[in-house]
């Protein structure tokens, strides 16, 4: 196995939790091989630094956004290149120094405002490069590249990655922490239960858009079981917590605002109908197997939501507009069809087995010594 593994990402109340948190579930698998991990995170407003301390990773944090940040940006950047909060060079120049001293085996990459450029500033100072993407639409100069995106296949990096290049396409690598693997077996079996009394809501860790309390206003109108209850998840780094508890006072239904959950696995395992966003938390949904309503909230999301809209594995809601509407028929038919829940369910659970960390980690181990 690697021994000493380095993670460049970020996250931010703009660039949300997901990024980290597929990164730290990889780390943490890393760490079960004896492998130690540095995350280098940029000091950007609403990100999440305590989190991986408080997992037991060291962490390096690069300074708030730079002057350098404004200059001209070249249009054959990425399109999200000021995600980075500093030129790519300077980043890159940064992250070096961070990593001086060390003998990094694996410099794990999954930022959006990274290309080959920045890549190949780092190649001749790491043993091998991964990176962690699902846009494909940059070069990338590395040995291993993962998009854990259903319906995505080697081939759409063809041309984006070099020769000789491990491709991990498709959500059978999606990287889930452990425990959804260990209560799949619980969580599929208790789906033959056709009561549909408790209802996750989950629009990602920052939900900068307050998307929540638009979910709760249009549930207020739905024909939900009296014995229904809600629960909501959302990071202490969301701006807009206080309004969802207010919201959340106000319902009919007895509902809990959830901050900084560590019990999410069973949450949705308990639950019997799920609202979230099409991201990273698709693929913990469908391991449990739960019937989802999901949002495409950003543009990154919207080839997961439809290639899952396109086999059945979940209700998708792509526009804001209308959203009570929309929100309230879905729910209506949901509630009223045992059988759609059971037909997403069943549908969902064969897309990925949370078993991807494992084979990630084996991937690395495999060509570390290269």
């Amino acid at each position: 196995m690697p021994q000493s593994i380095a993670f460049r990402v970020d996250s931010s109340h703009v660039i949300g939790l997901g990024h980290l948190m597929r990164c730290l579930t990889l780390a943490n698998a890393l760490r079960e091989g004896g492998g130690r991990c540095l995350f280098v995170m940029r000091n950007h407003e609403g990100n999440a630094a305590r989190i991986v301390k408080r997992e037991g990773h060291d962490v390096a944090v690069l300074p708030a956004e730079t002057a350098a940040a404004d200059q001209d940006i070249a249009d054959d950047l990425p399109k999200h290149a000021a995600w980075l909060g500093a030129r790519w060079d300077e980043d890159a120049r940064q992250t070096l120094f961070e990593l001086s001293g060390r003998s990094v085996d694996w410099l794990v990459v999954d930022h959006y405002g990274i290309d080959f450029r920045w890549q190949k500033m780092l190649r001749a100072h790491v043993g091998n490069i991964m990176v962690i993407d699902d846009l494909a639409d940059r070069r990338h100069d590395c040995d291993v590249l993962l998009d854990q995106t259903y319906g995505r296949n080697a081939a759409d990096y063809g041309q984006l990655t070099p020769q000789g290049c491990k491709v991990l396409a498709g959500s059978q690598y999606a990287v889930l922490r452990p425990e959804f693997a260990a209560l799949r077996a619980y969580s599929l079996a208790r789906r033959a239960n056709s009561k549909l009394e408790r209802i996750l809501i989950s629009m990602g860790g920052t939900d900068p858009d307050n998307v929540t309390v638009d979910v709760l206003a249009a549930l207020k109108l739905s024909p939900l079981p009296t014995s229904c209850t809600i629960d909501v998840v959302l990071g202490s780094g969301a701006p807009c917590v206080d309004a969802v508890r207010q919201v959340a006072a106000e319902m009919p239904w007895p509902t809990t605002v959830r901050v900084d959950v560590i019990d999410m696995a069973q949450l949705m395992a308990d639950a019997d109908l799920a609202i979230g966003a099409a991201g990273a938390t698709s693929w913990e949904r469908c391991c449990l197997g739960v019937p989802s309503i999901i949002f495409v909230l950003a543009e990154n999301q919207r080839m997961v939501a439809d290639n899952m809209e396109e086999v059945g594995a979940a209700v998708v809601l792509s526009s804001a507009a209308g959203l009570l509407g929309k929100l309230r028929d879905c729910v209506s038919v949901l509630v009223k069809s045992p059988d759609l829940r059971s037909s997403l369910s069943a549908i969902a659970a064969t897309l990925t087995d949370g078993n991807g960390a494992m084979r990630v980690s084996a991937c690395l181990a495999s060509r570390v010594a290269r």
